[in-house]
């Protein structure tokens, strides 16, 4: 950086040169600056007004003052307090040391800008690990959801596993109380139902809750050499799949209107809607296959035949397409908890 004084000597320099005859852009390039250089030199100027020099604020704390700011936010009134609190508190005093952003910067040039208070510190959650389905019964998602039934203020609870390649519903019951037992108890029955050996490797998911993390339920899990997920504390869309479920199962229209009058009423409705729903119901997000279909790999062959279908039409009535048919290609690969730049990579492989 150019200095104010060396800038003085450098125009004094140049002018004498021009008034001795010279030309005014040899003179600066012995001197090493160029002609704009000079211009705006002598337009604006000595000072350096360059973005990237670094200058002093003229209206910076001095270290007495700087000082104060720390002393003040450690004493034993203002331990417990932040900023925010500490600056009205002294103005309501008719004291003024400096601005909250200013006293946020000095505890942070002194290390001290952590937490302040006896309440518990913020605990950072991480995104839970990524798994990947390329086929049937490699990861299911399950939750627990309130049915409600003719006693107000009591409920029926559905307890659901979902496959999360085919949308499959793998297994379900419905109970008066929530516990890991039948949690387990439900686990158990559905891998038995799906035909699945004891050395077949299976990501199972859930939230936090008490049935989900209950002892039974995670030695079920550990017997049959399962691998636990769990989502974050709070975070619903962690659990994506079991909650879209539970909203297709509430809003269809042959959802009861009115609660259910026994637990036998709620099992009973429930065998319908599951036959509906793993055979009948076209899933939007598995290119509108069943998941029956999907879950049994009978769903490449559907999407083949309608795209010889689409492919067919265009050829007879080419003019009602003005780009490329309907996508029908197969879904290779559905995510649990994705990172989100991988995904999109593995889905561009995957096209």
């Amino acid at each position: 950086m150019i200095s104010v004084e060396q800038r003085k000597m450098a125009i004094s320099l140049i002018k004498k040169a021009v008034d001795d005859g010279a030309r005014q852009k040899p003179a600066c390039e012995v001197v090493g600056i160029s002609v704009r250089t000079l211009q705006r030199w002598r337009a604006a100027g000595l000072s350096d007004r360059r973005q990237t020099v670094v200058k002093t604020p003229s209206n910076k704390l001095n270290e007495c003052e700087q000082q104060e700011v720390l002393n003040t936010c450690n004493s034993n009134e203002f331990k417990s307090m932040s900023p925010k609190q500490i600056v009205p508190a002294l103005a309501d005093r008719g004291v003024y040391i400096a601005s909250e952003s200013t006293f946020y910067r000095l505890l942070r040039k002194a290390g001290q800008l952590k937490h302040r208070g006896k309440y518990a510190v913020p605990e950072k959650r991480h995104k839970p690990t990524e798994y990947v389905a390329t086929d049937s019964n490699q990861v299911w998602s399950w939750d627990i959801t309130y049915l409600a039934r003719n006693i107000k203020g009591s409920f029926f609870y559905l307890y659901l596993y979902l496959d999360i390649f085919s949308r499959k519903i793998v297994g379900w019951d419905i109970y008066e109380n929530e516990s890991s037992e039948h949690a387990a108890e439900i686990l158990k029955r559905a891998r038995y139902s799906e035909n699945l050996s004891s050395e077949h490797s299976l990501v199972l998911h859930s939230d936090n809750g008490s049935p989900m993390k209950g002892a039974t339920m995670l030695a079920t899990m550990q017997a049959l050499g399962i691998v636990q997920s769990f989502s974050r504390p709070s975070v619903s869309n962690d659990n994506p799949y079991s909650e879209a479920m539970f909203k297709t199962l509430k809003y269809v229209p042959a959802y009861p209107s009115r609660p259910f009058d026994s637990i036998k009423a709620a099992r009973s409705w429930m065998v319908n809607f599951t036959h509906w729903y793993n055979n009948v119901h076209l899933h939007s997000s598995i290119k509108f296959v069943t998941p029956e279909s999907r879950h049994q790999g009978q769903d490449k062959k559907i999407l083949e035949q309608r795209k010889k279908v689409y492919l067919t039409a265009k050829e007879k009535y080419p003019d009602r397409w003005s780009s490329n048919i309907r996508n029908w290609n197969y879904k290779k690969i559905e995510y649990l908890n994705p990172n989100k730049k991988a995904a999109d990579k593995q889905e561009e492989k995957a096209a």
